[in-house]
């Protein structure tokens, strides 16, 4: 057994036990070298989804620069904080980083604006939230393995996946705000009637880190890369009270650092900041909610991984500062037009001729013929799974004209 260190605490009482885990839909025999999420980690590691999320946009298109964040890249760095939290909480950190780094597996090209162009065009067919078509990846639509469609996950890992934001339905079966307006995505509810994952229970408190670790990094990380851009400003970000006064820390020890130091000074004291907050309020309120089990954490009814009131209040002025100054910005805005009409274009040729799609998938939509919802979602699978330079590519094939998407 592995001593507890500082670093290391011992496994705490409310920790996932890979061990006990409630097992996979498939039922398959154990690994002599590797835990239950071990091998979850490993699979979503090799699966294609992972890989195309290199190509994916996260903020800014990869054409704009080479050091501009992905949705690969920013995947790990979620999962490197996830493990932080887990760890320093004694959780197990395997756990956590799985469902971190298989959480935005369901993204479509061009981040946002792919999505909501995507969930427009499939308004009429149940809409698309980028949530349930992980579940779908991890679930039916990665074909690797002989026995099974998908990757065949823990229960543990499934569930950190779909209630990322928390309980999907309310004790009384009602659909809760994380849900949306137009309740439980009907994959979800398909895939829980075969494999219940306890949509109205929070997830394990792995599943909660990983969470909170999104939130992290991406604030952190969407500074950095609106610097980069020159759409952001240091004189603009220090708006920020919590990031005004780290940026004073900064100044004091290194006065007159050089600017690209200084940001990163800021941004590496920005995500400690977080991490510390964090660790410290989630032991206080797992400590104050008298939990001893996992299934109490997820019966507890509130997250237990989360900032202190005040980190919290600063964390969304960050949000705020970052949708006012760049999320809106009008070059960031023109490309998220741009970008949405690619892919209702993409979405209105497949649909309407599916032939136009690879032999697999048009095989897919052609045997729905008679089922308008059963062919949109097809169509939609195979958007959905594009990185950006392919949908760039394909509309340039289908429309003989190429996006301008600068």
């Amino acid at each position: 057994m592995t001593q507890a260190t500082p670093f290391r605490p011992a496994r705490a009482p409310w920790a996932a036990d890979a061990a006990r885990s409630r097992g996979r839909l498939v039922a398959e025999p154990d690994s002599p070298s590797r835990t239950p999420f071990q091998r979850d980690r490993d699979r979503i590691i090799h699966s294609t989804a992972f890989r195309r999320l290199a190509h994916k946009t996260q903020v800014f298109i990869p054409h704009e620069g080479d050091h501009f964040r992905t949705r690969l890249t920013h995947s790990i760095e979620v999962g490197q904080i996830s493990r932080a939290l887990a760890r320093a909480l004694g959780l197990d950190d395997d756990l956590a980083e799985a469902i971190a780094l298989a959480h935005d597996l369901g993204h479509t090209p061009f981040g946002h604006a792919g999505e909501d162009a995507l969930d427009a065009a499939m308004a009429p067919y149940g809409g698309f939230d980028h949530n349930s078509q992980t579940l779908r990846i991890v679930t039916k639509l990665e074909r690797r393995y002989a026995a099974f469609d998908g990757l065949n996950l823990t229960f543990e890992t499934l569930e950190g996946l779909v209630k990322h934001n928390g309980p999907l339905l309310r004790a009384d079966g009602s659909p809760t705000p994380p849900a949306g307006g137009r309740g439980v995505p009907a994959a979800i509810l398909e895939f829980d009637a075969l494999f219940p994952l306890d949509l109205a229970s929070h997830a394990s408190l792995e599943a909660q880190a990983a969470a909170l670790a999104d939130d992290i990094a991406y604030d952190a990380h969407d500074i950095d890369d609106g610097l980069r851009s020159g759409l952001l400003d240091v004189e603009q970000i220090l708006e920020a009270p919590l990031l005004r006064g780290l940026g004073a820390e900064v100044e004091a020890l290194h006065p007159g650092l050089e600017p690209a130091r200084f940001v990163h000074e800021l941004v590496r004291r920005l995500i400690t900041r977080f991490i510390e907050d964090a660790i410290d309020e989630s032991r206080r309120l797992i400590a104050a909610s008298g939990v001893a089990s996992v299934e109490e954490a997820r019966a507890f009814g509130a997250q237990l991984v989360a900032f202190s009131p005040a980190m919290a209040q600063a964390e969304r002025e960050i949000k705020h500062f970052l949708m006012k100054s760049l999320y809106r910005s009008d070059p960031l805005m023109r490309m998220r037009a741009q970008a949405g009409r690619v892919v209702c274009a993409l979405f209105e040729r497949y649909f309407a001729n599916a032939s136009s799609l690879p032999p697999e998938w048009a095989k897919t939509a052609l045997a729905a013929r008679q089922d308008e919802a059963k062919r949109a979602r097809a169509v939609c699978d195979y958007i959905a799974g594009m990185t950006d330079r392919f949908a760039i590519a394909e509309h340039r094939r289908l429309f003989d004209e190429a996006p301008d998407l600068r």
